[in-house]
Parts: structure tokens; C-alpha cells; sequence
């Protein structure tokens, strides 16, 4: 058989464009397949901004990732000269009890991270922006934490890529991957690559590609917000910065406030209006519908923010049954190896997964432990 590239990435969104750039870094030889261009708004990876943790609630073993990232993010603002990460700092809120704050204290005691605890007075004295914070709510400010920003990200990456040797295919779409005696077949409209391994980062097309995963992409409307006339406090990223807030109905609400080419940005963790989409017909058109919630919950939370949104966008994120990623090699296979399920945090550990691909496809020991974000949690035994 004759190969085309030892790897073939389809889809170079957040972890396809990391994991092209990373496979390429070593050597080997790489063919990038992406259906729109390098930093488009029609998946998940946009929206100029994204919020970047170190402790990082979900699991302990994000830890690492999030620092790998942010150290690969710095290489590609050097070899970009644009801004990829800033390390303005986050703050967690809620009761003791909750995910956002047991978590979080989880991944710091995990990793000896500098975090520092805020009883409610102190929490409301340093972040006054914030109104109506329960007497048993609490604050954990993650230093290490900040902003990401993905079309940046996504850009620079590709470039990356290709300087170390990858062959980039814009505007390509794949209709199909066949998995062969030794490799695989990645068919597009105009033309078959074959490849010993294949990538499939698709964001929310990947259970379009590889069906028998898991995956549930939704469509997530993405809000900005002006300072109210007359703001008693100021709504910069200095003054008022990232937040996972969780609120008294367990309903969590995210944002940071507004900087140099980006405005106040919040979101709910999950819109009971919003639910299962087909990538290729969801609907990108808004109305007030998409904004209903969250201008709830920026209404109770936040008196010095206009609660009905300046600006209002659609975006999709792809939910696994766990929120956890699903990276790795569906039935242990050889020639296949996925990376999806961003669950809406994975942003601030692109560049790290994209290491973590790479190090599986080559066989190189891996960054963390892969068992919690192992595709065959959700698989029964067996090669295809």
C-alpha cells in the first residue's frame, strides 16, 4: 500500500490544529484536512474569547494539560505575534458543597497550586461587581488563570503546523474514513488520502465521522453585555475577571469583564432551551429566546450590567454523558484515533491535548493519565 502521509488530522479546529502542529514538530509526516478555513465561526472554536483555568474543577488530572497549554500557547504567540493567552487570574464562587468549589479545590490540593480562599466578605470587598452572594457562598481565586483566545489560537497553530512540514487542505470536505489493513482511507470530494493513523477532531461533526461515540452536539447561543449607564464599579478584565459563579438554583453562570478588542462576556453552563443539533442544519439565526436565561441571571447577579445582551451569537459545544473529552483510540485500534466530547471546557486545554494525540499516535508516554478521557469508557471490547 501506498501511503500519502503517516497522519492524516481531519478537522483543524481546537485540538485538530494543536495535534497537526505537535505531530508535525516531530517529524513526521502530516496532512491537515479542515472543511472551512483556519478560525471559522461554523463549529465551536470562536468567539474571541475563552476562559483559561489551571484548577481546574473537572478533574485533578486537567492540571497538567492546562499548564501544557498555556506553555505551547506562549510558543505560538512567539512564532505568531499575536495574543493567544492572558493570565489575568479567576475567580470560583459558590457554596462549599458545589462542583465549581470543591472541584476546584480538588485540582489545587492535587497539584500544590497557589489558590487562595475568599470568605464571603472579603470575596465581596475585592469583587464588589458581584451582587447577591449567598452567606454560606465562598471565592477561590486561581492566579494562574485568565483568557484564551481561539481564533488566534486556531491561526497560529495551523501556521505552526505547516512551517514544520504539514501539508495543510483547507476548504476540504471529508465524506468518509475507511479503516484498511493498515491504515486508513480518507475520502473528500476531490481526492483519497491514505494514511497509516487518522485523527478525527471534527468538534461537533465527529459522531458524523465516527458514529458509534457518544457525543451530543448542541447549539449555545454566546452573549455580550454593556456596563449599565451610571455602574457603581468598573467592568474591565482588571476589575472584574473570569468567573465560574455557581447561583442558588444550580445554575452556574461564567464571564469576564470586557478589554482591548473584546467586550463583558457571560454565559449560563446549560440553557434547558437549548438541546441536541444537527451540525449541518442547526440554526444560526437569534432572538430573544437565546437570551432569556442569561439575562435572568446577569439581572440578579450583576446590577452594573445591562441585562439584555449587545451583542448575540450562535456557537456549538459536544457533550459527552460524562463531561469529560473522549481522546484516544476507539477499541484500542492502531489506525484511528479521536479527539472530541469538549463538554465546553476544553478551549484552555487545546494545545495540551493536542500534545496528548500526538503522544498517543507516536507511542510516546502521555502528558496525564488517559483513562478518564478514554473514548472505550463509553465502548464495548472489540477492534472494527
Amino acid at each position: 500500500m501506498q501511503f500519502d502521509a503517516e497522519f492524516a488530522v481531519v478537522g483543524l479546529g481546537a485540538m485538530g490544529s494543536n495535534a497537526a502542529w505537535r505531530l508535525a514538530t516531530r517529524r513526521r509526516s502530516v496532512i491537515g484536512i479542515e472543511r472551512f478555513h483556519p478560525g471559522h465561526v461554523q463549529g465551536s472554536t470562536h468567539g474571541t474569547t475563552r476562559i483559561f483555568r489551571v484548577a481546574c474543577l473537572e478533574h485533578p488530572d486537567l492540571v497538567p494539560l492546562a499548564r501544557r497549554s498555556r506553555d505551547l500557547f506562549r510558543e505560538l504567540e512567539h512564532s505568531s505575534g499575536l495574543p493567544v493567552v492572558s493570565q489575568s487570574g479567576a475567580v470560583m464562587i459558590g457554596p462549599e458543597t458545589s462542583d465549581v468549589i470543591s472541584g476546584t479545590l480538588a485540582a489545587a490540593a492535587a497539584h500544590g497550586l497557589p489558590i487562595e480562599r475568599l470568605e464571603r466578605a472579603a470575596l465581596l470587598e475585592r469583587f464588589p461587581q458581584h451582587a447577591g452572594i449567598a452567606v454560606d457562598h465562598v471565592g477561590v481565586w486561581d492566579p494562574e488563570a485568565g483568557l484564551a483566545f481561539p481564533e488566534h489560537a486556531v491561526v497560529a497553530a495551523v501556521d505552526a503546523a505547516r512551517s514544520a512540514g504539514a501539508e495543510i487542505f483547507t476548504d476540504t470536505r471529508v465524506i468518509d474514513i475507511e479503516l484498511l489493513d493498515g491504515g486508513a482511507r480518507v475520502a473528500t470530494a476531490t481526492r483519497d488520502f491514505v494514511v497509516r493513523q487518522v485523527v478525527v477532531t471534527t468538534g461537533p461533526w465527529l459522531g458524523k465521522l465516527v458514529p458509534e461515540l457518544p457525543l451530543d452536539p448542541q447549539r449555545t447561543p454566546m452573549t455580550w453585555f454593556d456596563e449599565s449607564e451610571g455602574a457603581d464599579h468598573p467592568h474591565g478584565i482588571e476589575d472584574f475577571p473570569t468567573f465560574i459563579r455557581a447561583m442558588d438554583d444550580d445554575q452556574w453562570l461564567w464571564g469576564h469583564g470586557s478589554g482591548d478588542g473584546f467586550g463583558i462576556k457571560i454565559g449560563p453552563e446549560d440553557d434547558p432551551n437549548f438541546g441536541p443539533v444537527d451540525p449541518d442544519t442547526v440554526d444560526r439565526y437569534v432572538s430573544a429566546r437565546d437570551w432569556e436565561l442569561v439575562s435572568d441571571l446577569v439581572a440578579r447577579a450583576f446590577p452594573g450590567i445591562d441585562p439584555v445582551p449587545a451583542r448575540t451569537t450562535t456557537c456549538m459545544i459536544t457533550r459527552s454523558p460524562d463531561g469529560q473529552f473522549q481522546i484516544g483510540r476507539p477499541h484500542h485500534d492502531p489506525r484511528l484515533i479521536v479527539g472530541g466530547g469538549g463538554s465546553g471546557h476544553a478551549f484552555k486545554h487545546a494545545a495540551g491535548i493536542g500534545e496528548l494525540i500526538a503522544q498517543i499516535a507516536t507511542g510516546e508516554p502521555t502528558l496525564v493519565p488517559t483513562d478518564f478521557v478514554d473514548p472505550n469508557r463509553f465502548l464495548s471490547s472489540g477492534m472494527r
